[in-house]
C-alpha cells in the first residue's frame, strides 16, 4: 500500500489490474488476435501518477504509445463477484493512460516473453480523480477520448468493448480476491500512437465530466 490516497476515494491504493485488447479496433490495428477471455496483467505501484503529472521516456525505449482507458476502482472485498452484483462493488470512475513501450513489448511478445516491463515504468499509468459511477446513466455508455497537443488521437465507448466493465469485475474477482483501492484498467480503443517529450495529453471520460492531463519530459 502507498501513503497516499487517490482523489475521490476512501482507500488507499491496491492493485493495478489492466486488460488488454478489449476493443476489436485496437486489436486488429497492432496485427493481435481479438481475445476470446480477458487478457489481464498488472502494473506496479510505482507506475501510478495523478494529474498534472510528468510522463518519463526512459531510456530503455524508442517507441512509447498512449493507451486511454476507463479506470474503476473497487469498494470492498470480493471474490467470485455475480455479474449481476459488480456494480455493488465499483467504488468511483475515472480515466486514466496506460503507457507501453511499443519496441519493449514487440520484442517480447516475439520471444514469447511476458511484456511486463514494456507495462511497467514509473509514471506509466496515471489516473485522474474518481467520481460516483451514479454519474454515469449507464456504465456500458460511457465515452472515453485522449488528444495529444490538441488534436483528437483516441475516441471510443465503453459499449465497444469486448467485455464490459461489470463482466471484467466478476471475471477478476473468480481469479482474485479484489479489495478496496483496486483498480482495473479496462483497456484502450484504437488509436494509439507515439508520445515525444513536450507532447501534453489530455484524456476526458463521459461528457468531460473528468479530465486527467499530463506532459512527457
Amino acid at each position: 500500500m502507498i501513503k497516499k490516497l487517490i482523489s475521490g476515494l476512501n482507500h488507499q491504493l491496491g492493485t493495478i489490474y489492466c486488460i488488454g485488447r478489449n476493443y476489436i479496433e485496437h486489436a486488429k490495428e497492432l496485427n493481435n488476435p481479438v481475445p476470446s477471455s480477458p487478457l489481464v496483467f498488472i502494473k506496479p505501484q510505482s507506475a501510478l501518477c495523478f494529474d498534472g503529472s510528468e510522463i518519463i521516456i526512459p531510456e530503455q525505449s524508442s517507441d512509447v504509445h498512449h493507451e486511454v482507458e476507463i479506470v474503476v476502482a473497487i469498494s470492498k472485498k470480493g471474490k467470485d463477484i455475480p455479474e449481476t452484483e459488480a456494480c455493488d462493488f465499483i467504488e468511483g470512475i475515472g480515466v486514466g493512460i496506460d503507457f507501453t513501450a511499443r519496441d519493449i513489448q514487440q520484442r517480447a511478445k516475439e520471444s514469447g516473453h511476458p511484456w511486463s516491463i514494456a507495462k511497467g515504468f514509473d509514471t506509466f499509468a496515471p489516473v485522474s480523480r474518481f467520481i460516483h459511477a451514479t454519474e454515469f446513466e449507464d456504465l456500458g455508455n460511457i465515452n472515453v477520448d485522449l488528444s495529444v497537443n490538441g488534436v483528437n488521437r483516441q475516441s471510443g465507448n465503453s459499449s465497444q468493448m469486448i467485455f464490459s466493465i461489470n463482466y471484467l469485475i466478476s471475471y477478476l474477482s473468480s481469479i482474485f480476491t479484489l479489495y478496496p483501492g483496486d483498480l482495473i484498467f479496462t483497456g484502450t480503443p484504437s488509436g494509439v500512437s507515439q508520445i515525444r517529450s513536450g507532447d501534453q495529453l489530455t484524456a476526458t471520460l463521459g461528457e468531460q465530466l473528468v479530465t486527467l492531463t499530463v506532459s512527457v519530459k
